[in-house]
């Protein structure tokens, strides 16, 4: 049965709103890909927060358009997913990425409104997750101060050592 045009409508602005708040978007050809298949990775999808939609070609253009992944326009050619993630910017390179064979092929990723190469998936897949981001960040942080500490401790340090190294002497 065909989509009436508020049907498409509905689903270019559900698309479009998605999309607008996505960090970074990937187009997937599924081929013979089994319904099992699928509803692994739409399962797995969800876990991850991971927005993923099989849509027709001619409404996800017209969805990405005016967004940070209208770049993708050229790939949307053959049945594809697109994957947008939501919260992390690898989150859905790391799913498609896992499920990634003969049958789920990638055709290309945005990131920051960039075009990269269905080869470039491993890289985006090892893009830190927040926490993980924030832990980086905090350590890069404390790191000045903790050589601050143990810079102004060691000439304390020295002298105890020197201290003990003469009574040692002493002694024997």
């Amino acid at each position: 049965m065909p989509l009436s045009i508020d049907d498409k409508r509905a689903i270019v602005a559900n698309v479009n709103e998605v999309a607008r708040s996505a960090h970074s978007a990937i187009v997937a050809e599924y081929r013979g890909m089994t319904v099992a298949d699928v509803t692994e990775l739409r399962h797995k999808a969800r876990s991850e927060d991971v927005y993923l939609r099989v849509v027709k070609n001619t409404l996800a253009r017209r969805a990405v358009l005016n967004t940070d992944f209208e770049c993708l326009q050229d790939t949307l050619v053959g049945p594809v997913f697109l994957a947008f993630s939501l919260n992390e910017p690898g989150a859905a390179a790391r799913v498609i990425s896992e499920f990634a064979n003969d049958k789920l092929v990638v055709k290309s990723i945005a990131l920051g409104g960039r075009l990269l190469s269905a080869s470039d998936i491993e890289q985006v897949a090892k893009l830190p997750t927040f926490s993980e981001a924030i832990s980086m960040l905090m350590s890069v942080m404390q790191a000045p101060i903790s050589q601050l500490v143990r810079t102004l401790a060691e000439p304390h340090a020295k002298l105890v050592r020197t201290i003990a190294a003469v009574r040692d002497s002493k002694s024997s």
